[in-house]
């Protein structure tokens, strides 16, 4: 038998690219929107990336229950084990960072080099908050002098479930210091990601998913802010609201629902310039989402 000839014969093998399936993050799973819904992400040159899930406000609602179960293990765990925690994703997330650097280069439209130092810089603010965790309660609490003869101590409390919407215009970095602040302190959160730059915000839950975040702990949404935004600023059941990443037009209403539940909030004033995401945040934001208990106790003789 003769051997086959032509070029159709030695051609190389081709292949289909695996295409991924971006979902949202809740309860530790990755569940596609209840109401079946995506839409469409490009790069900044108007390419076509992916189709993401277009949460709902059941989706939103399945996160708060999430968030709502995880909560009292987290907030009662170690200042120590949650800076642990904070850690082990930061590892993680450097395993992956030629990922996110793709992903932030294509949908920010800055260069490699740029998006390798927001990526690092993302990584570092893990560390830099998981290095805050046993040392928050030592700012911000501490002994007070009473006339009498008691102890009295200040002591900070996580707030519970915090809402927090993520910056629109840094799709990794914003998104990182954003949620670090709020669960170091042992807060759990629901996250709504950038609406235009969300793929990151998904990357960054397989990497919570894989290292040591208890399930509930995070929860990430894509979609539509203003539409997710609403039932979470009315939601009885969220104890803080982060409007960080508010259209303009919508922090004033949105702070006006969280009011009605009696929320605490962080919003940007208005006017305020767009934060500098790779300078040194501070403590503002861990403070923003705690709460302070008074004890007294008598003194022996």
């Amino acid at each position: 038998m003769m051997a086959k000839s032509g070029s159709a014969a030695n051609a190389p093998e081709t292949r289909l690219e695996a295409r991924k399936t971006y979902k949202l993050f809740i309860g530790g799973k990755f569940p596609r929107s209840e109401s079946g819904r995506s839409y469409v992400i490009s790069d900044r040159s108007g390419r076509f990336l992916a189709n993401v899930a277009q949460g709902s406000r059941k989706d939103a609602r399945d996160a708060v229950v999430a968030a709502r179960a995880a909560f009292p293990n987290w907030s009662g765990a170690t200042a120590y084990n949650r800076g642990q925690v904070l850690y082990r994703v930061a590892e993680v997330m450097e395993g992956r960072r030629a990922q996110f650097v793709d992903e932030v280069s294509a949908l920010e439209g800055i260069g490699r080099k740029e998006a390798e130092r927001a990526v690092g810089a993302a990584v570092d603010r893990w560390i830099w908050y998981a290095g805050w965790s046993d040392k928050i309660a030592q700012i911000v609490g501490g002994a007070n002098p009473v006339a009498g003869p008691y102890f009295n101590l200040s002591v900070p409390e996580p707030t519970g479930v915090v809402a927090v919407l993520a910056p629109q215009d840094s799709a990794l970095l914003g998104l990182v210091s954003v949620i670090a602040p709020v669960i170091v302190t042992g807060n759990s959160a629901i996250v709504i990601a950038s609406e235009e730059r969300p793929l990151p915000a998904i990357t960054l839950s397989e990497a919570l998913a894989t290292s040591d975040v208890p399930s509930g702990v995070v929860n990430v949404l894509t979609g539509r802010t203003a539409e997710i935004a609403e039932h979470l600023a009315t939601h009885e059941d969220v104890n803080g609201l982060d409007l960080t990443g508010a259209p303009g037009d919508l922090v004033t209403s949105l702070a006006a629902a969280a009011a009605g539940t009696l929320k605490r909030l962080w919003a940007p004033s208005p006017g305020a310039p767009t934060p500098d995401w790779l300078s040194v945040p501070g403590i503002g934001r861990m403070t923003a989402f705690l709460e302070t208990k008074t004890v007294w106790h008598p003194k022996g003789q």
